[in-house]
């Protein structure tokens, strides 16, 4: 279970990550395309002329992406792509939500994710594991509370409840939450 949503998570962010837009009218001649772009894209060359000018250029950013990658980036873009097409049709959707929501927020707290994401990529997999647990291991209508209060905070509002938290022990952080979760049903009871 914790896999399948760290799996989850990952794909997540990194659809987050694709560039989505397109800025040329124009689409892209086959024999304009490198060799090596004509190589990753041989099954298209039939029909290249028939697709939309947006999808031959998207198909040449991802065909130059795959030729800069080195072999291990490879391998990890095929395993990403296999987990993509595992996914259900609900989870693709989840993520796709997920993304469109990710595009709207401004830019400062785009980049305050992605350096979350960062540093919680390079936790070591136990460390990941046993947060992913202890996040699991909350109620869920406890994890909504927390999710739409976050939500609705600045990144400096954020970070300095992180700091105040850390200060906490575990006695003083029980009665804290317990106090936000009485708060929290409150608010929106009314």
């Amino acid at each position: 279970m914790i896999n399948r949503i760290f799996t989850l998570f990952i794909l997540t962010i990194c659809v987050l990550l694709i560039p989505q837009h397109v800025s040329a009218d124009d689409g892209v001649s086959w024999n304009d395309l490198s060799k090596q772009q004509q190589r990753v894209l041989g099954r298209f060359e039939s029909d290249w002329d028939k697709l939309p000018a947006q999808r031959q250029l998207r198909l040449q950013r991802g065909a130059q992406r795959w030729t800069d990658m080195n072999p291990e980036e490879r391998a990890r873009a095929k395993a990403r792509l296999q987990r993509w097409r595992s996914l259900s049709d609900e989870q693709k959707q989840w993520i796709k939500e997920r993304f469109k929501h990710f595009r709207t927020l401004p830019a400062d707290e785009r980049k305050a994710l992605r350096k979350t994401f960062q540093w919680f990529s390079e936790l070591p997999p136990e460390r990941r594991r046993a947060m992913l647990e202890k996040w699991q291991n909350i109620p869920l209508e406890e994890r909504q509370a927390i999710r739409n209060t976050l939500r609705h905070m600045t990144p400096q509002q954020r970070k300095k409840f992180r700091a105040r938290w850390k200060t906490l022990g575990p006695a003083e952080r029980a009665k804290k939450r317990r106090e936000f979760l009485r708060k929290y049903k409150r608010n929106t009871t009314h």
